[in-house]
């Protein structure tokens, strides 16, 4: 037996017979299938025994596994509900558990408990339906958290359904696009990163959208993010023709680079997140971090932040999906 052979052989008895659950039938659908795919073949290429399924939620599919890769995204693969029927089974999976799925799929919720623990956050209010269709109290709304919000359905990630208003009128719209997830929503003071074309760099400071992937309960390097677009979209993230820009290293001075992954950790361990995961947050012009929310299953295509981060390190795509099975074996 050569060298290869015995190490997909070590892996196969380390981890059994693993199915990577993709697809679903959230709004993030398209983009669990991409993971899915990315995150099998690498299994694969590692030698793992690994199997994928389109999981549209009958638990019957898992009889004869031994543990799960979850890749899927949005609601009823992220948000605690599939975790909380995998401990009932007793078959290990990937990433956080039960109240840290929950907490970190609920937007208001994650801010709740950021607020709580003093740890930095825009300020936000929720939105009723109503003000969809009353000029007044959208008016309320912009006077209260604005000049300019950004409005997004709780429940929901990927950035689907958020929407930037600064007038009455966009906020109306906006609230109107967003309640047709069937999720609270709610209004976010829009942190303005004041970026400029030179590489969002303001009086010296590297300003505007951040990322910083969790991996082992330890940050990763951060990335910044910039974007033509008005901010940084589903278009941004998943259609952008090459337009967006990504930064990894993000440009930031060690001591800068340290103070937001320390920020990034804090949120995540708040949530009750463990494993793996993704904290986003802006950086407005005077310097300081905001939380904006935690991704307990980022997407995984090979392009995707966190193996972009991980690359930053020195881990391949499949030496990072196969770290990441490692978690599972924390709830076997």
């Amino acid at each position: 037996m050569s060298m290869n052979e015995l190490h997909q052989s070590n892996l196969r008895e380390k981890y059994g017979r693993v199915a990577v659950l993709y697809g679903g039938t959230s709004a993030e659908r398209e983009v669990s299938l991409r993971s899915g795919k990315a995150v099998l073949e690498a299994l694969l290429r590692a030698g793992v025994d690994a199997h994928g399924i389109d999981f549209q939620g009958d638990l019957a599919v898992l009889a004869g596994y031994d543990r799960a890769w979850l890749a899927l995204h949005g609601r009823g693969g992220e948000d605690g509900t599939l975790q909380g029927a995998l401990e009932l089974m007793k078959l290990p999976y990937t990433g956080s558990g039960v109240l840290g799925s929950s907490l970190g799929m609920d937007k208001e919720r994650c801010k709740l408990v950021f607020q709580a623990l003093g740890l930095s956050t825009p300020s936000w209010v929720m939105v009723e339906p109503a003000v969809a269709e009353d000029l007044a109290k959208a008016r309320a709304v912009l006077a209260k958290v604005g000049p300019v919000v950004m409005v997004k359905p709780v429940l929901e990630g990927s950035s689907v359904g958020i929407a930037k208003a600064a007038t009455p009128e966009e906020l109306m719209a906006a609230v109107r696009e967003a309640t047709r997830f069937d999720s609270p929503v709610m209004a976010e003071h829009f942190i303005s990163g004041g970026q400029s074309i030179d590489g969002g760099k303001v009086e010296g400071k590297v300003t505007g959208e951040f990322t910083v992937p969790i991996l082992d309960n330890k940050p990763l390097p951060s990335i910044h993010m910039e974007t033509p677009r008005t901010f940084y979209d589903y278009t941004a993230k998943y259609h952008s023709g090459g337009t967006t820009q990504y930064y990894c290293p993000s440009g930031l001075s060690a001591e800068e680079e340290a103070e937001l992954g320390t920020l990034a950790l804090a949120a995540f361990k708040a949530v009750g997140c463990s494993g793996w995961g993704r904290v986003d947050l802006m950086r407005d012009a005077a310097g300081r971090f905001y939380l904006l929310e935690v991704n307990t299953l980022p997407g995984m295509t090979e392009t995707s932040l966190v193996p972009m981060a991980a690359r930053a390190t020195g881990l391949s795509f499949e030496q990072l999906v196969v770290k990441i099975l490692d978690s599972s074996l924390e709830k076997a």
